[in-house]
């Protein structure tokens, strides 16, 4: 009838971190509908509809619990996904055996309940539901099961997307994504890949000193070739740890796209890369729109003006209000301390946007502008520089992890190599 179901409610939430920082995948496009006992409940699980996570699934909600199900089912095919509210211990052991009646193979089935018993709980799995959810439920409750449904437990870290862009043309976004996207694979060790979005004008290959004979482009524009072993003939290697799929840079032709062109391209390297950062260019259409709702983690870069300041403002509450589940936007300013500007002090700025700012790099036009004319990254010009830490850091936040330990060297650490090489 249904598929097996994964763990106890008690070892969820002893196992899972706290709701704004932890990792959920998106589900597929999976038709869901839910029967609903209470309000709150349908308030509940149609907040989750309107998640990111949740926006290809197809979400239909009805009152009535368990008995509007095995009516609606008589006459009708189930859909991918089944949430059911019950109250009723009784009821709902001899609901699930009539609706198991009527369920098509295949269709899983998500039950929100009341009783916190574990031998229900057994009953429950015996009988094939796939998840068991105390009431009572909140959004993101909703949503972490459903698309908890659609995610292999070995593959929790897989496709955890990081979107950058600036708050205006011309802020550095594009070197702050390259170097926190260098830090993700060098001091983080995380398998990563920068997807160039500015296909007309994108500084990608030049940064990382790469010239690919492919790239981005030939994935948007051939979506029905698009899956892994294409995506990957795509990726150009720039280290052990980082891939690039860089944009043409040309202007051949006109780069004007749907809502959902890159969906196509980002489904497949969430399926195959552990991190995926996105270098979204200073342009608003409605896929630019998408990539920055629909990523998991989202930078904004802004220089310490009032323009920055304004459109910082903007991107934060329109994030917030489309990502009410997710964590806040971080941002960071760059390009601090142009000598004889006037600036926008960090405190007034973190004022203004009711976030501080992850950090604060400072305007240093000689590395940065050599590290970008010799097709390099900061850490290679200057491995001490002080920006390398702030990269460092951006990094951490944005993926949740700290800096791989290294051993400490020690007087003996010689001779342990050497009976290591023996």
């Amino acid at each position: 009838m249904i598929s097996y179901a994964r763990q106890t409610q008690e070892e969820q939430s002893q196992a899972a971190p706290p709701p704004m920082e932890e990792h959920i995948a998106p589900a597929p496009r999976v038709s869901v509908q839910a029967f609903c006992e209470t309000v709150e409940t349908a308030a509940a699980v149609q907040a989750a509809g309107e998640d990111r996570r949740l926006g290809k699934a197809h979400l239909k909600i009805q009152m009535g619990g368990m008995a509007a199900a095995i009516e609606a089912y008589r006459s009708a095919p189930t859909p991918n996904v089944i949430v059911l509210e019950s109250d009723g211990r009784n009821d709902l052991l001899g609901g699930l055996d009539q609706l198991a009646t009527v369920c098509d193979a295949g269709t899983r089935v998500v039950v929100i309940g009341r009783i916190n018993d574990v031998t229900l709980y057994r009953e429950l799995v015996r009988r094939g539901v796939s998840d068991y959810v105390l009431a009572p439920v909140g959004a993101i409750d909703v949503v972490r099961s459903i698309c908890n449904l659609f995610s292999a437990p070995e593959a929790k870290a897989v496709g955890r997307v990081i979107a950058v862009v600036g708050a205006k043309g011309g802020v550095g976004a594009s070197t702050i994504s390259h170097n926190v996207a260098w830090a993700i694979a060098r001091d983080l060790a995380m398998d990563a890949v920068v997807a160039d979005l500015d296909l007309a004008f994108g500084t990608a290959g030049l940064d990382y000193n790469q010239d690919p004979p492919q790239g981005i482009a030939d994935a948007v524009f051939s979506p029905d070739r698009v899956d892994t072993a294409f995506i990957d003939r795509l990726l150009s290697k720039c280290t052990d740890h980082l891939s690039l799929l860089a944009a043409p840079a040309t202007l051949d032709r006109v780069y004007d796209f749907g809502t959902d062109a890159f969906d196509a391209v980002f489904d497949t390297l969430r399926s195959t890369m552990p991190c995926i950062v996105l270098d979204v260019p200073h342009q608003w259409a409605g896929w630019t729109k998408r990539a920055l709702i629909g990523a998991d983690d989202i930078l904004i870069v802004a220089a310490p003006d009032l323009a920055n300041l304004r459109n910082t403002k903007n991107l934060f509450d329109l994030l917030k209000a489309a990502r009410p589940n997710d964590r806040p936007p971080l941002y960071c300013l760059n390009q601090v301390g142009v000598p004889k500007r006037p600036e926008i002090a960090a405190t007034e700025f973190a004022k203004a946007i009711e976030s501080q700012p992850v950090v604060s790099i400072p305007f240093e036009p000689q590395i940065f502008g050599s590290a970008a004319n010799n097709g390099q990254m900061i850490a290679e010009i200057s491995a001490n520089h002080k920006s390398i830490e702030m990269f460092l850091q951006i990094a951490q936040r944005l993926t949740g992890r700290s800096e791989t330990k290294k051993q400490k060297s020690s007087l003996f650490s010689p001779l342990i190599e050497k009976l290591r090489g023996r």
